[in-house]
């Protein structure tokens, strides 16, 4: 059974990591286009509007977020044995 619950955990965050970040990236990509207004294919223009351009770079800087603490809880023990400094002291 504990097994079966690794397991299971490790597809969750597969999921969430690994389609998830991609689609927030996607969906901040579409925000800042929409955002940033200008001249369709078919030659109507549209008005910027500032609203979803700041929600792309909030997706952005999400997705930016969740890289950095990866990186960081990847390197965590290195990091800690040449610097002494603790990044995740509420995890063992």
């Amino acid at each position: 059974m504990v097994h079966l619950d690794s397991i299971l955990r490790v597809l969750v965050v597969g999921l969430i990591l690994g389609a998830g970040l991609p689609a927030l990236f996607a969906y901040g990509l579409v925000a800042y286009s929409a955002g940033a207004g200008g001249t369709d294919a078919d030659g109507i223009t549209r008005a910027p509007n500032p609203a979803l351009k700041y929600l792309g770079v909030a997706l952005f800087t999400i997705v930016a977020a969740v890289i950095l603490v990866a990186l960081l809880w990847i390197t965590r023990s290195t990091i800690e044995h040449h610097f002494g400094v603790n990044l995740f002291p509420f995890v063992e």
